[in-house]
């Protein structure tokens, strides 16, 4: 399965592209989407035509990305939830299906606790991939919402094959 995280923002937009074989995830492409327009709608314009050229050249299976968080600035939070908004909109045109996840879960799947800050998920991320650099902080997480999505989706399966297990368990 290749996994697309994404860290919106209204100025950069962090992507990361994993694929997961099993319990292996291996590093597939990470970098910036950066505004170059001054004016908000422009800026979503970006967002959602990078977003989309990303999903054209990895063809992802899902979309991972992180929910917005409460700042102090009402505003900074609420173009960060039209940034993620441009972002959700590509997905769903290229029938993706969306996953979201809450910073401090994010970290926790990466750093193993929820109060990590962005350079030891950084280290973690270069760890885990196995890559020669520390990726930017913005690719860094935005590869750690991936690597969430990945994680959540092994607990799944493995639930799933817990709960098969104990159906034929059961009518033995």
């Amino acid at each position: 399965m290749i996994i697309l995280g994404i860290d919106p923002g209204s100025r950069v937009t962090g992507y990361g592209v994993i694929r997961q074989e099993g319990r292996h995830l291996y590093y597939l492409g990470s970098g910036c989407i950066r505004m170059s327009e001054s004016e908000l709608p422009g800026r979503l314009k970006q967002i959602y035509a990078g977003v989309t050229e990303i999903i054209t050249q990895f063809q992802p299976d899902v979309f991972a990305i992180e929910q917005v968080f409460m700042s102090k600035n009402a505003d900074s939070a609420l173009k960060l939830g039209q940034a993620r908004g441009a972002a959700i909109v590509a997905a769903v045109n290229a029938d993706l299906p969306v996953f979201e996840y809450s910073a401090r879960s994010i970290k926790q799947a990466v750093v193993g606790t929820g109060g990590a800050d962005k350079t030891q998920v950084q280290h973690m991320v270069k760890s885990m991939l196995k890559l020669p650099a520390k990726p930017q902080a913005d690719a860094a997480d935005a590869l750690g919402v991936a690597i969430c999505h990945a994680n959540t989706n092994k607990t799944l399966v493995a639930l799933a094959g817990q709960a098969k297990s104990a159906k034929k368990g059961r009518y033995r």
